[in-house]
């Protein structure tokens, strides 16, 4: 009995906040405005507690792991003491501080350098088992752009950019990924909110568990 009482108050508390929080978006009112920035500033605390529930359950994990006696994980042992490190070093100098995001920043970059190019690779080879799998013209004119885009963006063809003709046409050829990073982005935003709609009218509920 419980149960079933529970999940309608659910729906209308979120129906309700996630109703003031759009209109205070359209509508001018100051009182409405006041609320919205209050029911913002406390999802962006559940944010963060969510956050930090996370990073503690991770910490935990991995000393479990380092704990097993029969195989530990020498890995689990690496995170936790790097983890350790960052967190006193942010604490004690702050985040804010530029020596600390300077170390931070030089970590992390080159880290995120190597997945983008683990992930250029594993595209490219995804690429050629399409095109062996699935043969066709439009599986060959995935991979010539691919190999295109490659060979542009890699900086192969700096010298022929002074050329009138050839530098106009890499150009164009550069503006093409953009547009369909847009459209990417576009088809995020509609999904984005198709499902704040169905969560709105209640078809959806990811805060029941």
């Amino acid at each position: 009995m419980k149960k079933t009482m529970r999940a309608p108050i659910a729906v209308a508390i979120a129906i309700a906040v996630g109703l003031v929080v759009l209109a205070g978006y359209f509508i001018p009112w100051t009182p409405l405005q006041n609320i919205q920035t209050v029911l913002l500033s406390w999802g962006v605390i559940l944010v963060g507690v969510a956050t930090l529930v996370g990073i503690t359950n991770l910490v935990i994990v991995h000393i479990k792991k380092v704990g097993d006696k029969k195989a530990p994980d020498r890995y689990s042992i690496l995170l936790l003491v790097v983890f350790a490190i960052t967190l006193g070093a942010g604490l004690w100098l702050t985040p804010g501080d530029s020596g600390f995001q300077h170390v931070v920043t030089s970590i992390q970059t080159p880290i995120e350098t190597s997945l983008l190019a683990i992930l250029t690779v594993t595209l490219a080879f995804a690429a050629l088992r399409m095109l062996q799998r699935r043969k066709g013209w439009t599986s060959v004119l995935f991979v010539v752009s691919v190999i295109v885009f490659l060979i542009i963006s890699g900086g192969l063809v700096i010298s022929y950019e002074s050329m009138p003709f050839v530098g106009g046409l890499i150009t164009f050829i550069r503006q093409i990924p953009v547009a369909g990073a847009r459209g990417i982005l576009l088809g995020i935003a509609l999904g984005s909110v198709l499902t704040g709609l169905r969560i709105l009218m209640g078809a959806d509920r990811p805060y029941s568990g």
